[in-house]
């Protein structure tokens, strides 16, 4: 493959049926709806956290919590991304104490971004259990952190990046694979 052009992986419709699919086994294995609560990180975790609470909508009629997660602070690697990181406003309007949250984000890389999400949470409560929903999961982890609910995985090289664009954003929803730009570092999916 060319790592210049972008390689499609999911298009609008496989999107959403994968979105579907992860909703229903997020249900199933919590033995239903009740004591679920979705927080999508932020910028397109909580996009699709709220696709995966419509669809739990459409077929369970369960209305599910939904928050939304900036972890700026809490990442790792705070101190390179410049003098001003861009912090956005974190949304939980519901205590977690005791619920089973699923922490939702597009792409599951380093397991870095997950394990700030992880710290940026616990400042809320205390859950039941925590548990990881990611719509792509392409490997190469730096922590033991692996999602819980997978939509769709897949094998790229290092220096690739898995694009996840969506309506939410002003784009036609798509996953695709594209070369690194320069200047990109491994860890910054």
């Amino acid at each position: 493959m060319d790592s210049n052009k972008p390689h499609n992986i999911l298009d609008s419709s496989g999107i959403n049926r994968t979105i579907e699919r992860m909703a229903y086994q997020i249900v199933e294995q919590n033995g239903g709806a009740a004591g679920l609560a979705l927080v999508g990180v932020i910028r397109k975790g909580d996009y699709i956290a709220g696709r995966i609470r419509d669809a739990i909508k459409r077929f369970d009629g369960a209305h599910i919590p939904l928050g939304h997660l900036d972890i700026t602070l809490y990442r790792d690697d705070i101190a390179t991304a410049g003098p001003t990181p861009l912090v956005r406003k974190t949304d939980i309007p519901f205590d977690i104490t005791g619920l089973t949250l699923v922490l939702v984000d597009d792409v599951c890389y380093t397991g870095r971004t997950v394990r700030a999400a992880l710290d940026a949470l616990m400042d809320f409560g205390r859950p039941r259990a925590v548990r990881f929903a990611s719509l792509i999961d392409r490997g190469g982890r730096e922590l033991p952190i692996q999602p819980d609910y997978t939509g769709h995985c897949v094998e790229i090289r290092a220096k690739e990046r898995v694009m996840v664009e969506m309506a939410e954003d002003g784009h036609e929803d798509r996953v695709f694979v594209m070369g690194a730009p320069d200047g990109w570092k491994p860890g910054e999916d």
